[in-house]
């Protein structure tokens, strides 16, 4: 039988990757500046399969406005230009060799705010998974039995900061991935 603090860690580690991946899913998108993360969603059709491009290809950003892609197998090199170009980031790769060049396009002011649309969207979505863990971890709580009603108020109220405290450190990313955004 569990006890209240193996819950509470239980909600903590529901609630942290929630975090983490509301950090991952807006480390996707768009800025002004490169980052490599930007591929992350990209999937290359290699050997047979879909993969990840981080698997057939080194990403970097030598430049605020240019990626690197250097594939590890030469004979993908126009497998994975294609996926980057097909990808639906608006990104049009160019090969050298065996390294492709991303260059990053200004964004105008609408495709801007478009995607402060998406992050507070992907930010909505981790907090609901937040919440979630939340409401699933005091329905759990309650019907602990041979525990005292002090403890599980108690307990209500560790879980209730606990998800306040993660709400906001969402609000924190992303405002400063709009920030990040919005800034010319």
């Amino acid at each position: 039988m569990k006890t209240i603090p193996e819950f509470s860690r239980h909600a903590r580690d529901l609630m942290d990757r929630a975090i983490e991946s509301t950090r991952r899913e807006l480390g996707g998108i768009r800025s002004g500046k490169a980052s490599p993360q930007l591929l992350d969603t990209v999937r290359v059709e290699a050997y047979g399969a879909q993969v990840p491009l981080a698997q057939v290809a080194m990403v970097s950003a030598p430049e605020p406005r240019m990626l690197t892609v250097q594939p590890f197998d030469k004979g993908l090199t126009q497998a994975v230009e294609k996926a980057i170009r097909d990808s639906g980031l608006g990104l049009n790769p160019a090969t050298q060799g065996t390294l492709i060049r991303v260059p990053l396009p200004m964004l105008s002011e609408e495709r801007r705010k478009e995607l402060t649309k998406v992050v507070r969207k992907l930010a909505e979505e981790g907090k609901v998974a937040i919440r979630h863990a939340r409401t699933d971890t005091l329905s759990k709580i309650k019907k602990l039995e041979h525990v005292s009603e002090d403890d599980k108020s108690r307990a209500e109220k560790e879980i209730q900061k606990l998800t306040d405290d993660h709400v906001k450190l969402v609000d924190q990313i992303v405002s400063a991935k709009e920030a990040e955004i919005l800034e010319v």
